[in-house]
C-alpha cells in the first residue's frame, strides 16, 4: 500500500492508481480485481454469472415496480424505501421454484410475498389508521371500505394537520415487455374535525394492464391554508400499505 507524502494530495483514479484519503492520511493503491471477460467465460465464475443474471432481473423488476408506485411513493418521506422494495423483490426471486439458480425471475415467484408491505417503515398504516378497513375484490373493481369514525380517535394525527385523505391504489406491472399502469380512487380532502361517514373506495380494473397487480390504501395528512394544500413534514407521517396482491402468470 502506497501512501502520499508532499503538499499534493489526490484522490481518484488516475490511470491504473487510485487515490484515496483514510484515518492514516492519504493512500494510493493499484487498481485491481478480474478482468469481465473472464469473469463471463471463466467456468469457475459460473456461480458469479448466476448472480448477476438473477441480481439483473431483480433490479429491473424493482424498478419496475417502483416506477409504477411512484404516484404513491412521492407523498411517502421513507428514503429507505426503494432499498427495502429491492430487497423484498430479491426474496420473490428466490422463492421461484420453477426455475435453476441463475434463471430464477422475479415474475416466476411468490408475488404473495409483497402482500402486508408498509411503504413507510417510519410511519405505518397499521400505527396510524385504528379503525377496521375492509376490502373486496371483483374482475371489475378492487374496494376498500371503511367505516364511520371520528379522526381524533381513530388516526394519529400529526401536529399542523387539518386535513387528511383516504386513496386506494392499484397498479400493475408486466416484466416481460415493460408495461406499467395504475388506478385510483380518492376519498378528497377530509377535515380532521369533522366526523367520517362510512365511505367505499372503488379501484376500476379497465386502466390496469398487465400480469402481477398490487392494490393499496394510503392516508395522507395536508394542512390547508387559503384553499391551498400544503404536505406536512415531507410526508413523513403518510403511509400506505399492499392491502391485496394478484397476478395472472
Amino acid at each position: 500500500m502506497a501512501k502520499q507524502t508532499g503538499v499534493i494530495t489526490l484522490k481518484g483514479p488516475v490511470g491504473r492508481l487510485s487515490f484515496y484519503k483514510t484515518k492514516d492520511g492519504y493512500l494510493a493503491r493499484e487498481k485491481g480485481g478480474v478482468e469481465k471477460s473472464r469473469i463471463m467465460n471463466d467456468p469457475r465464475f459460473a456461480r458469479t454469472r448466476e448472480n448477476i443474471r438473477e441480481f439483473t432481473d431483480n433490479a429491473n423488476s424493482s424498478k419496475l415496480l417502483r416506477d409504477a408506485l411512484r404516484p404513491v411513493i412521492s407523498k411517502i418521506g421513507d428514503r429507505r424505501l426503494n432499498l427495502r422494495i429491492t430487497q423484498l423483490m430479491m426474496q420473490v426471486l428466490k422463492s421461484d421454484e420453477s426455475s435453476v439458480r441463475g434463471d430464477r425471475r422475479v415474475k416466476m415467484g411468490n408475488w404473495d410475498l409483497l402482500k402486508d408491505m408498509e411503504l413507510n417503515a417510519g410511519s405505518s398504516l397499521s400505527s396510524t389508521l385504528f379503525f377496521d378497513i375492509q376490502t373486496a375484490d371483483s374482475p371489475s373493481a378492487w374496494q376498500v371500505q371503511t367505516p364511520a369514525f371520528f379522526p381524533g380517535d381513530m388516526i394519529a394525527i400529526p401536529n399542523g394537520a387539518t386535513h387528511y385523505r383516504l386513496s386506494a391504489t392499484g397498479v400493475a406491472v408486466d416484466f416481460d415487455s415493460g408495461i406499467r399502469s395504475v388506478s385510483a380512487a380518492s376519498t378528497g380532502a377530509l377535515s380532521v374535525l369533522d366526523a367520517a361517514v362510512p365511505q367505499s373506495l372503488s379501484v376500476d380494473k379497465a386502466p390496469l394492464s398487465g400480469s402481477h397487480f398490487v392494490y393499496l390504501l394510503t392516508v395522507e395528512f395536508i394542512q390547508i391554508v387559503n384553499g391551498v394544500e400544503y404536505a406536512i413534514n415531507n410526508g413523513a407521517h403518510n403511509a400506505a400499505k399492499i392491502l391485496d396482491t394478484s397476478k395472472t402468470s
